[in-house]
């Protein structure tokens, strides 16, 4: 009865008369959704690219080197001139790479560029074919909970393989492999697992809406919550990438002490251990750290808040200058002895 129940809940739902499924032939038929995630896939997987890191290693019994697979994960096509986007711990600590496309072939790589701090990084392939597949951009700040999407990746090493689910939440938080937190991650319960990494989150239009980057699983599988960065993060990094090799942000031409050294003697705010000469904080009447006439080292600016954001750490300074531009000019509050200054940092180039 219940199976009965079941069967008349599907049929009733895709609109098929009872009576007829006997005359319904299968390969032609599809529910919208079905037929959706078919579409997607077919015309996305050929961009999706298998990675494969290699390192040299000289084996204990013989002097012989010999490459040793260090790990391995997914990318996509960035463009149609070979370049292809994965996650930095996908290609971390590689001598060799292998970028594999849909039709099997085998491609040597070399990177162009590399942000730890996002779980980014930016390949090309070394003569890559012409007409390279790519995929359209999306806008991940039109996502919403509820909303399908789906991975395609190479999960434990499987062939272009796809995994459908709907946003679970906007707006968290992961570790990157520098310790730095990526903030407005995606969440999504599309099953997410080992060698997924570094491969394309779609919308249902087939969008790129995100990079999938890591999962939530005591087992290391799997759990029904994955991660990916949004395309807007992925769409202002990857071309600093190409174009430098890593990140730009603004300066304001000050050393920081380290998060560390700030827990151990339990410092409110972040201490600003020198200031560079001749560069924005200098001019603005910043000061570092310095020794006391008994020899004693002393606390010149604390810095509390830039633009009304409390600073705490190196992540929230690193955060704020990535919000901004060279030129612009942003309020830095600071604790110097006990009174609170304000100061006027126009940010610079980094150098």
């Amino acid at each position: 009865m219940l199976n009965k129940l079941r069967m008349l809940a599907l049929l009733t739902f895709v609109n098929i008369p009872l009576n007829s499924i006997g005359e319904t032939d299968y390969l032609s038929f599809a529910t919208d959704d079905e037929a959706n995630s078919v579409e997607i896939f077919q015309k996305s997987s050929p961009a999706v690219v298998f990675v494969t890191n290699t390192a040299l290693r000289r084996s204990l019994f013989s002097p012989n080197i010999q490459e040793i697979p260090r790990g391995a994960g997914s990318g996509f096509i960035w463009n149609k001139n070979g370049l292809v986007v994965t996650n930095f711990h996908v290609i971390a600590g590689a001598n060799k790479l292998t970028v594999t496309l849909q039709d099997k072939s085998d491609y040597r790589a070399e990177v162009i560029g590399v942000a730890p701090e996002k779980d980014l990084a930016v390949l090309r392939l070394i003569d890559p074919p012409k007409n390279l597949p790519t995929l359209p951009m999306g806008d991940s700040s039109e996502l919403s909970v509820g909303r399908k999407v789906l991975a395609i990746g190479n999960p434990f090493g499987l062939d272009t393989t796809l995994t459908t689910g709907v946003v679970s939440a906007l707006g968290q938080e992961i570790k990157s492999p520098s310790n730095r937190k990526i903030r407005g991650v995606v969440q999504t319960d599309a099953a997410i697992n080992p060698g997924n990494s570094g491969g394309p989150l779609l919308n249902s239009l087939g969008q790129l809406v995100g990079v999938n980057t890591a999962i939530f699983s005591p087992s290391g599988a799997s759990a029904g919550i994955g991660f990916a960065i949004p395309v807007n993060t992925v769409s202002q990094v990857v071309p600093q990438l190409i174009n430098y090799g890593r990140i730009l942000r603004p300066i304001m031409g000050i050393e920081l002490a380290s998060d560390r050294w700030i827990k151990r003697y339990r410092i409110n705010g972040m201490p600003v251990v020198r200031v560079f000469q001749g560069l924005p904080a200098a001019r603005a009447g910043m000061m570092g750290a310095y020794q006391t006439r008994q020899g004693k080292i002393a606390l010149g600016d604390v810095i509390k808040s830039i633009d009304g954001a409390p600073i705490s750490n190196n992540d929230d300074y690193m955060t704020i200058m990535e919000e901004h531009k060279v030129g612009d000019t942003v309020e830095v509050v600071t604790d110097r002895a006990g009174k609170t200054k304000r100061f006027k940092v126009e940010l610079t180039e980094s150098q």
